[in-house]
């Protein structure tokens, strides 16, 4: 049975300073270059002239690096493939559908993600990315353990871009 995930960051930019991020290039191959995978690639990455964003990423981790609850159902390395395609920005809000899938293994993610303009602790303009995940695993008996697996993993990851992103604009804006 699929299990559904809420959660939020904050970041301390702007809508438009996030999403600019998210449409550079060079922001995608650092990012993935630190994300802790084994091997990571930014498969495809196609930014239209309104704006809009489409990245597919792949991360993979070695076997030797799986939980075992993961072990028991998918042999070998695992790699997980990420598409997030982004509205362009209106009125201080963008959205995203977001799909993940692993390669020969009977798990789907998928998710809409908002990112809105809040005003932070000092008052300042700074945002906010709302993102909402169904998580499916089609094995018997274990399946619901590692959905909650994924949603745990998700919640770490979703903080760690954040923290990334943050870093990021500070950086290079």
């Amino acid at each position: 049975m699929p299990r559904s995930f809420d959660m939020a960051a904050e970041y301390e930019g702007t809508v438009e300073q996030v999403h600019k991020a998210f449409s550079d290039e060079e922001y995608w191959l650092v990012r993935l270059d630190g994300s802790g995978a084994d091997t990571a690639t930014l498969d495809e990455m196609v930014v239209d002239d309104a704006g809009g964003i489409h990245v597919r990423t792949t991360q993979t981790l070695r076997a030797d690096r799986l939980p075992a609850v993961v072990t028991q159902f998918h042999r070998g390395d695992l790699s997980f493939v990420r598409e997030e395609t982004w509205t362009p920005v209106a009125d201080r809000r963008a959205t995203a559908v977001v799909r993940g899938s692993i390669p020969g293994a009977p798990a789907t993610l998928t998710g809409d993600a908002v990112l809105s303009s809040v005003v932070d602790a000092r008052g300042g303009i700074a945002s906010k990315m709302a993102f909402k995940a169904t998580v499916e695993v089609r094995v018997p008996l274990v399946g619901g353990k590692i959905e909650n697996f994924i949603g745990s993993q998700l919640l770490y990851l979703l903080t760690a871009e954040q923290r990334f992103t943050t870093v990021w604009i500070t950086e290079n804006s």
